[in-house]
């Protein structure tokens, strides 16, 4: 792994929640997008090399919607930049972590994903992430 790429936010409003960190970071957000595989809308903001990411539900049976109602909003999870995802998560099922997904999927900025179960990273959910070709 080679730096943190983002960290996820999970939130009921993400206009709210966007001018909250535009103000927070002194930044705006640089692009929002829906995952219609994730049913979630991401928006991204950029301070320097840190990068957040806010997601907000747009079905009722999104997991972050599923998220919101059992945590409320929060933390939702850390992203690590990858080179090679599926070498990595090869290694990390090696090493006895348990996988969300066996092939790495379509994410949000142009990236492919893979999620790390929380059970296996002391209770946080770890995306790992690769940009496209």
């Amino acid at each position: 792994m080679r730096k943190i790429e983002h960290i996820g936010i999970a939130v009921k409003d993400i206009k709210a929640a966007g001018a909250i960190y535009e103000k927070l970071l002194n930044t705006q957000i640089y692009k929002v997008e829906e995952v219609e595989s994730e049913a979630v809308r991401t928006a991204f903001l950029q301070s320097g090399p840190n990068k957040i990411e806010l997601l907000e539900a747009v079905s009722p049976d999104s997991i972050i919607n599923h998220f919101l109602e059992k945590r409320g909003e929060g933390l939702h999870h850390i992203a690590f930049d990858v080179e090679d995802i599926e070498a990595e998560m090869q290694r990390l099922k090696s090493e006895g972590f348990i996988l969300l997904n066996d092939k790495p999927k379509e994410g949000a900025d142009n990236k492919l994903v893979c999620f790390v179960h929380p059970r296996s990273a002391s209770g946080v959910l770890i995306e790992l992430c690769q940009d496209k070709k």
